[in-house]
């Protein structure tokens, strides 16, 4: 399915899994769609599931928007607690759309408890109250990462817990009667042979032809430079790599503070979902990588560069990145808003040190090139993650790899030939309407979500 195809299916209401392999558009498809009802006077609510992806698309973690936060169950006082709570109310009986970023990595009970505070709120015995949902994601990325339900099991929950893994366990999934969009075209990898050997892990169909061109890519240690970025699956081995190359520069240290306004709390979530840090000390020749996309500027999420100066006047650092543009940075914030209004903001240089990256920081960005130690990989999905990041093989750069590294979770490989022919259907349904059919069906959308 094209973009195309899959923003004229979100603009008719229906709910929605907009999947697709790294690199199909999933962001850039919902982005278009956001600006669509916006300029109808629609607002939509724009979660995400983790703190990171969640201050990548200007929204907030789907667990503040509901105001279940960290709960793994929900008993009838925390339902009524919610309830009474004046703003979550006022929020969700608002919202038309719902949106939710980065649904791998939601756990099946949590999009149950989504699921049953919407319709509680909003009084309705319809799916998540009767908002149109929208679910982001590709389950051969990073899993949700699975807590300890003894809390759970020790209350007298609403939400039975499901037994599966993921969010298309929860029955919540089979309420919505999601459709599928599932994005075939490819706008990250350019280099045929490598988009092949991606869409053989994805298949689990990596063979022993495909592990020879990986071997060619076997770098040692001492072979590797500084200038390239690492990706490493462990928080200890970036935090190390990236403190001694700083410590190697003998220059002096210039740090930058975030500033913060707004809601203490939601505050706290978009600096643990921030890319570049509460202080940020860089020094002349330290490798950095921006955080955020800013095309005007001349950078996006993932751009390489080097601090080559200082501001004589402000003091901000000046950046040549790998394309040789000249850039000062200057301070950019990252918001929680809410009917355009900013509920919370943090600001800081979006900047961090880039010698290292851990790879579930590195989801959502695309590189040139990298050097990867994938020896260590304890997660279905963390390898593939880290390799679908760069756009060609020859910017590959592998210090080693274990096993696990090529490998995709079982489950989701079944589960992805139902994803597959429930996009084919959709197509099918919707190819089967006229011009006039569709475009009627979208304008009472917009008519019952109160929009112009």
């Amino acid at each position: 399915m094209t973009q195309e195809q899959a923003l004229a299916i979100l603009k008719t209401g229906a709910n929605v899994f907009l999947t697709g392999e790294p690199g199909s558009g999933k962001s850039y498809t919902i982005n278009q769609y956001t600006r669509y009802l916006r300029s109808r006077g629609i607002e939509p609510a724009v979660t995400a599931s983790t703190g990171i992806a969640a201050t990548q698309i200007g929204g907030m973690t789907v667990h503040s928007w509901s105001g279940i936060g960290i709960k793994s169950a929900l008993n009838k006082y925390d339902l009524d607690k919610i309830c009474s709570t004046e703003y979550i109310v006022k929020r969700i009986q608002r919202a038309k759309v719902l949106i939710i970023d980065e649904v791998s990595m939601l756990p099946p009970d949590t999009l149950s408890m989504v699921e049953v505070v919407c319709r509680e709120i909003r009084q309705s015995g319809e799916p998540f109250g009767g908002l149109q949902t929208i679910l982001v994601g590709d389950f051969f990325q990073l899993p949700p990462i699975i807590k300890n339900n003894s809390q759970a099991n020790s209350q007298i929950s609403l939400i039975k817990v499901p037994t599966g893994r993921f969010a298309y366990d929860s029955p919540a999934w089979k309420k919505a009667n999601f459709m599928t969009c599932y994005l075939t075209e490819q706008h990250r990898q350019d280099d045929k042979k490598f988009f092949s050997l991606l869409t053989a892990i994805r298949e689990n169909k990596f063979s022993k032809s495909h592990l020879r061109q990986i071997e060619k890519r076997k770098k040692d240690h001492e072979a590797v430079t500084d200038v390239t970025p690492k990706l490493y699956t462990h928080n200890a081995n970036v935090d190390s790599v990236n403190d001694e190359m700083l410590s190697k520069i003998i220059s002096k240290t210039e740090e930058f503070h975030m500033t913060s306004r707004g809601s203490r709390a939601l505050v706290e979530s978009l600096k643990k979902g921030c890319l570049s840090p509460e202080v940020l000390a860089l020094k002349v020749g330290a490798r950095v990588m921006f955080t955020k996309n800013n095309a005007k500027a001349g950078f996006v999420n993932g751009t390489l560069g080097v601090v080559e100066d200082f501001a004589e006047l402000s003091g901000l650092p000046i950046v040549k990145t790998r394309d040789k543009r000249w850039i000062t940075v200057e301070s950019m914030d990252w918001m929680v808003e809410e009917r355009g209004a900013a509920r919370a903001t943090i600001t800081q240089l979006p900047l961090r040190l880039a010698w290292a990256i851990t790879v579930h920081k590195s989801q959502g960005m695309s590189l040139d090139e990298a050097v990867m130690d994938l020896s260590q990989v304890f997660e279905f999905g963390q390898g593939y993650v880290a390799l679908s990041r760069i756009r060609r093989l020859k910017g590959l750069h592998l210090l080693g790899w274990n096993e696990r590294a090529f490998q995709v979770h079982p489950d989701v490989f079944k589960e992805d030939k139902g994803f597959r022919a429930s996009s084919e259907a959709a197509l099918q349904v919707f190819g089967n309407l006229t011009e006039k059919e569709l475009v009627k069906l979208q304008s009472d959308f917009v008519t019952v979500c109160g929009g112009i």
